[in-house]
């Protein structure tokens, strides 16, 4: 075995072994926090300031409302802040107002979990609304998603029930138990390795040559510690995970990806526990992790290869590769190739966007492979939808194979009928409606073009990236595209919305439909989703449905430049 792959072995091993360890704690502590019937004192305080029973039971229809509503509210008041910043004391530096389409965009972007940049974090934000608008607005979406998928799972665990539990309780033991001691205890981490946490504007140092130098600081340890366990993504810094202060060491690399990867895979615990069925928890684990590794080695093989252009100028030549070193146009020297592979992997998997290194100057494959986990948007996922999704194309995988046998479908002991069909394929197909509607759009738009840094595949590419990277809640982007303009503010920030809440509020219909079932007593025509075969039928029906829906897409960017490289002709 070549020593970079048994280096890339032993580098992601690890990441994937604790993560796994920490599924069990933290799902079972969710499940708890989800079911527990006491409130803490700071919990019941909440819900007196907030005028809510916390014993009220909500029928879907009410949670739904409840979560919708308390989110665009929340979304007006970040784009009040950001529209009246230059207006707003405690800033030394004076920064600017955001503009109109631009304030949407950012409110839109960190209120669906999706935290896209069209501006610079440490040019265009006080550190107030870095607080008061970015660092706020990633913890209660991050709560907003955790708390669906506890309603939603509660829903699937009950019977002839006519609710399926309070938001409002979802949505503060999510916030108090979960959110703010993880980030309190990765906060004090973070800054034992090197992380600013200050509320200070800025320090001016004297460099080596003499000159002075104004360097930007804030709360940055914070703020990276709900980025990541939130699956938020965005920067303090416009260079992201790749600047020193974002990510000093080894250590806080390796954190930032644990962080992103912790909910989104202990849910499936949680899950197993709630529907007490732990074994259907551990297979959907299962799915997750499988097709995660199918995606991680193509993005690895893909940028050890490197660019056979390259090959001629002379440039040593590892075994098996192209290009000596692997891809490295775009990546940290302290990562290398490695590490930034499996970083790239695990962000764009579980829908984060937080970044360490340059997406853009991936190689083709490389891309594909970034674009293919965001547009499946179920390999683990974003905090809650994740889990939420992949139980979505679970129903479907389950109604597929009734309808191929004859029967009525069945999913944990309820049937599986009509009505929450169309709710299952309206938020199945919200996702390449709101990335393939968008990304036409905005190639028949003349301006587009004078957006991007490239032509051909891979300008097309940067577009189907912003869209894609916006409908599934990821954040992360194909940089050559210069989208701070009002057209891609604006359908960037609709395709937020419709990704976020196009699939979230149709799922917990479904929960509410589920819930209101009497129990369908298991039969011999009673397919087990708890199985290595279901696994494998599930994995098969996402791969193919989105396959079919995306690979024209694809065919037009990612593939035809790959093919264009192999034939030696740059463009």
């Amino acid at each position: 075995m070549p020593d970079d792959i048994r280096q890339f072995i032993l580098q992601f091993t690890p990441v994937l072994a604790i993560m796994t360890g920490l599924v069990v704690i933290v799902g079972k502590w969710m499940a708890h926090l989800f079911t527990s019937p006491t409130h803490h004192v700071l919990e019941r305080g909440t819900y007196r300031i907030l005028g809510v029973d916390p014993a009220e039971n909500m029928s879907w229809k009410r949670y739904g409302a409840a979560l919708l509503l308390s989110n665009a509210a929340m979304m007006m008041l970040g784009y009040l802040i950001l529209r009246l910043q230059r207006h707003l004391p405690g800033d030394p530096l004076e920064r600017a107002s955001q503009t109109p389409d631009l304030a949407f965009n950012t409110a839109a972007s960190f209120i669906t979990n999706t935290n896209w940049q069209s501006y610079s974090g440490e040019a265009s934000l006080s550190n107030f609304s870095q607080m008061a608008v970015i660092t706020f607005l990633m913890s209660v979406s991050a709560a907003t998603g955790v708390a669906a998928a506890g309603g939603f799972t509660r829903g699937l665990s009950r019977m002839g029930s006519s609710g399926i539990g309070s938001y409002w309780v979802d949505f503060t033991r999510v916030l108090y138990r979960l959110l703010l001691p993880l980030c309190f205890i990765m906060a004090i981490v973070y800054v034992w390795q090197g992380i600013p946490q200050t509320l200070d504007a800025d320090v001016i140092v004297t460099t080596l040559e003499g000159s002075r130098q104004r360097i930007i600081l804030g709360p940055v340890a914070s703020f990276e510690t709900i980025k990541h366990i939130g699956t938020n993504g965005g920067g303090f810094f416009g260079v992201n995970a790749a600047h020193p202060f974002e990510n000093p060491t080894p250590l806080t690399n390796t954190l930032h990806m644990l962080g992103m990867l912790l909910i989104p895979s202990a849910l499936t615990c949680a899950f197993g526990s709630m529907i007490k069925r732990p074994p259907q928890g551990w297979f959907f684990f299962g799915a997750f992790l499988a097709m995660f590794l199918g995606f991680l080695t193509l993005i690895y093989s893909a940028e050890r290869a490197g660019n056979p252009l390259l090959a001629p100028l002379g440039v040593d030549q590892n075994p098996g590769a192209w290009q000596g070193g692997g891809n490295m146009e775009g990546k940290e020297l302290r990562f290398g190739v490695i590490q930034s592979s499996l970083f790239a992997a695990v962000t764009t998997a579980a829908t984060t966007g937080s970044v360490d290194s340059m997406h853009a100057s991936y190689t083709p494959l490389g891309g594909l492979a970034l674009l293919g986990q965001m547009m499946l948007n179920n390999v683990f996922g974003g905090d809650g939808v994740g889990l939420i999704n992949l139980v979505a194309y679970a129903i479907l995988t389950v109604f597929l194979a009734g309808m191929m046998i004859g029967r009525t479908p069945e999913f944990l002991g309820r049937k599986v009928e009509a009505r929450e069909m169309k709710y299952v394929m309206l938020a199945v197909l919200a996702h390449p409606f709101s990335i393939l509607g968008f990304t036409a759009i905005a190639c028949l738009a003349p301006s587009s073009a004078d957006s991007l840094a490239n032509m051909g595949p891979h300008g097309f590419s940067e577009i189907l990236y912003a869209y894609v990277s916006g409908t599934a809640n990821n954040g992360s982007a194909f940089a050559g595209l210069g989208a701070d303009t009002p057209f891609f503010n604006t359908t960037i920030g609709l395709s937020m919305l419709i990704g976020r809440y196009f699939t979230l509020l149709p799922m917990i219909a479904v929960a509410g439909v589920m819930a209101s079932k009497k129990n369908a007593p298991e039969s011999p025509g009673t397919l087990a989703t708890a199985t290595p075969l279901f696994t494998a039928l599930l994995i098969s029906v996402i791969l193919l449905s989105g396959g079919l829906t995306f690979l024209p897409a694809l065919a037009l960017g990612p593939i035809v430049e790959h093919l264009l490289m192999l034939a030696g002709r740059p463009f």
